[in-house]
């Protein structure tokens, strides 16, 4: 079984060979990122899958603050480059939650923690610690913390 980091850079390969730029330019900062990531600390280590795929979800995340930034400083060619990068980086990482299936999970995390005696918007971190690992990968923070803000209020 090829691990992911070993599939971007068959994908790198091939996109080189294409001559997609966009795709390999998008895959060399990526796995750049990755490199980084696994150089970083005191000891060098390789990364296992689901942390390349936080990589991932971080790299593509930039590029979409990235597209919406250029997008209000008036530069449609810098943001479209930018929103193509991280839908192209969107097709590595796992389907993400519908809004339906967000607030079910949502829902049943609020309930578990005013079982526990957690009540109001004092009871965001506690929802948190219960959706968190039920969602992750799956859904970005952002979303999920607006979802359980409805919730508790």
């Amino acid at each position: 079984m090829t691990t992911l980091k070993a599939k971007l850079q068959e994908d790198l390969t091939t996109a080189i060979r294409e001559r997609n730029e966009l795709h390999s330019s998008t895959l060399r900062l990526t796995l750049s990122a990755i490199t980084n990531q696994e150089v970083a600390g005191k000891e060098a280590r390789v990364l296992s899958d689901e942390e390349v795929l936080k990589v991932i979800a971080k790299e593509a995340k930039k590029r979409r603050e990235a597209a919406d930034a250029f997008t209000q400083g008036g530069r449609p060619e810098q943001a479209a480059r930018e929103a193509a990068e991280g839908e192209f980086l969107d097709t590595y990482l796992p389907k993400q939650l519908a809004d339906d299936e967000l607030v079910a999970i949502v829902a049943q995390a609020v309930e578990e923690a005013r079982a526990a005696g957690a009540e109001g918007p004092r009871a965001m971190g506690a929802v948190m610690k219960i959706v968190g690992p039920k969602v992750a990968g799956l859904a970005e923070g952002g979303r999920v913390a607006a979802v359980v803000k409805q919730q508790l209020s």
